[in-house]
């Protein structure tokens, strides 16, 4: 198979779907594999550490494209690509059609063969192309998170780990998967009072024992996001349900509750967002409201 690997365009996606060593196990077994020049410069890989492996490089996307059978791909094709996307080519990427019509549509029309890494399952329903992204996902959530509650940035001014004489900071996660198990874990390591809500009262129940004595877990429902958000200094959004839209479980009526300056980060703004007036932005994280903040982590 001619499997080709184009740059990245989506804004700040420095990424690249295929390492060297990727390439070199695939070359291994007969394929060819066609890189785009510089595609992996934002990850630490050059062009010679994929000749060196076998690739082949191009100097354009769009020769990687036309001659390409497979593409991978980091992020969903941004619309100046629709037009590259032929009739049954395989394109293997995170797709995240729940929250783009659009997309879905471009991509109905082009023909080709859509792979979305999200949806990959094992036997056992676990995810493996989604957990490394949603560990990563989770632990930038409170770093970012944290940068976002000083005061100079628009926060309340609040340390998470607290200080001598000074209550730590309060983290809400909302959805006890990889991302809020990660985003828990670097909140309680930071000291701060962490609350961690799920559905699943089993996952609930292991949450309960791996967790640190500074997470409080909690049955996760309307009445109890309505009393946490009014307390609570950071605001995690971590609830995915494969391949569908995330559900608004912060609705907009419920930003008027939070305090001034309260943080929010919806990770699950790939899958349309568990917070209903997230919007999708790009680093440095923009105020969506005067209470509101939104990322793409």
């Amino acid at each position: 198979m001619i499997i080709g690997v184009p740059k990245e365009i989506k804004s700040n996606e420095n990424r690249v779907a295929l390492t060297p060593a990727g390439a070199l196990e695939l070359t291994k077994l007969g394929h060819t594999v066609l890189v785009q020049s510089t595609a992996g410069v934002g990850s630490g890989f050059n062009d010679n550490d994929y000749l060196e492996a076998g690739a082949q490089i191009l100097q354009t996307a769009d020769e990687v494209w036309a001659q390409a059978e497979m593409i991978m791909k980091v992020k969903e094709p941004i619309a100046e690509e629709y037009g590259k996307c032929r009739a049954n080519q395989l394109i293997f990427t995170y797709f995240h059609f729940a929250s783009s019509e659009e997309l879905t549509h471009a991509m109905i029309k082009s023909g080709a063969i859509c792979l979305a890494y999200e949806t990959v399952e094992t036997k056992d329903r676990q995810l493996p192309l989604l957990i490394p992204m949603s560990e990563v996902a989770g632990r930038m959530a409170i770093q970012e998170g944290a940068k976002y509650l000083e005061k100079p940035t628009g926060g309340r001014g609040v340390l998470l780990g607290g200080v001598p004489g000074v209550e730590p900071g309060k983290v809400l996660v909302i959805g006890g998967g990889i991302v809020g198990m990660q985003a828990a874990k670097m909140a309680a390591g930071l000291g701060a009072q962490v609350t961690l809500l799920d559905v699943s009262l089993p996952r609930l129940r292991y949450l309960s024992d791996i967790m640190p004595a500074n997470v409080t877990t909690m049955y996760s429902n309307e009445y109890n996001i309505r009393r946490l958000i009014q307390t609570h200094d950071l605001i995690i959004g971590a609830v995915l349900i494969p391949g569908a839209k995330a559900p608004n479980l912060i609705t907009r009526d419920m930003l008027k509750l939070m305090r001034p300056g309260t943080v929010l980060v919806d990770v699950a703004v790939d899958q349309g967002g568990c917070i209903e007036t997230t919007r999708p932005t790009t680093p440095p994280i923009r105020p969506i409201s005067l209470k509101m903040w939104c990322t793409t982590v």
